[in-house]
């Protein structure tokens, strides 16, 4: 199969879970860019700002649209994570390729299991802290500015579990921290001297900017539990097949 096909298959896919579950979309687009298009985990973490933040911010428009975003809630958090994000990204440059991995697939595997462990839809929502949203903020940021990855399938948990926000409010609402999250430890990463991909990047992007405008509407046809389901289950097996190659 050629690489452009590949990056078009898998460039569908990321914007699916990025439209459809709020995150999970950087977290698939390391992995792909990696073992299916052999970029080496640097590479992977820069290119995949670059396509999970176009890609985040077109999924924010439809889900917007559809009033499942909580703006004061997400611009807490995105305001939080934009120093942390860019000091992350600026660290994660000079440790090695695979204590990176290794980190990534540690905080998907947790990430999962939160997900399994907290109620997709939570009948009690709790008013919004602003010290609580901002320290998840800062968290999240950091792991995004860390791992190279827009936080999404850390924000969406927090987002229900810590805050009480339903499955579909996480899910528009985590698209706008990772849209600013990403841009800003992608700010950090430009001065780097990484090699990037043009022709791999740009089709990649492309297809999954396309395939998020599906996921919205894939999103509105399934259970916020079953959602949940999904999520936390694609983690876990991106989570156990990059702890493997880490240990090799």
């Amino acid at each position: 199969m050629s690489t452009l096909v590949l990056a078009l298959a898998a460039g569908a896919v990321i914007g699916l879970a990025l439209g459809a579950l709020g995150g999970g979309g950087s977290v698939l687009a390391v992995p792909a860019l990696i073992y299916l298009l052999g970029f080496t985990p640097a590479a992977a973490t820069t290119a995949s700002l670059i396509i999970v933040t176009a890609t985040s911010a077109t999924a924010l428009y439809t889900h917007a649209a559809s009033g499942d975003v909580r703006w004061k809630t997400g611009a807490l958090f995105a305001a939080a994570g934009i120093v942390p994000a860019i000091a992350a990204a600026t660290l994660a440059t000079r440790l090695p390729e695979a204590v990176l991995t290794a980190a990534f697939a540690a905080i998907a595997a947790l990430a999962a299991l939160a997900m399994l462990r907290t109620p997709a839809a939570n009948p009690q929502p709790q008013p919004v802290r602003s010290v609580r949203a901002a320290g998840a903020g800062a968290g999240l940021g950091a792991v995004t500015g860390f791992l190279g990855v827009g936080g999404g399938f850390l924000a969406v948990p927090a987002l229900v579990g810590v805050l009480g926000l339903r499955m579909r409010a996480a899910v528009g609402t985590s698209l706008l921290v990772i849209t600013v999250n990403s841009l800003a430890a992608l700010a950090a990463r430009a001065g780097t001297s990484t090699p990037l991909d043009w022709a791999v990047i740009a089709p990649f992007t492309g297809a999954a900017i396309l395939g998020a405008w599906d996921g919205k509407r894939l999103a509105s046809k399934i259970s916020g539990p079953t959602l949940q389901r999904i999520f936390a289950i694609v983690l876990l097996a991106v989570a156990a097949l990059m702890l493997t190659d880490a240990l090799h």
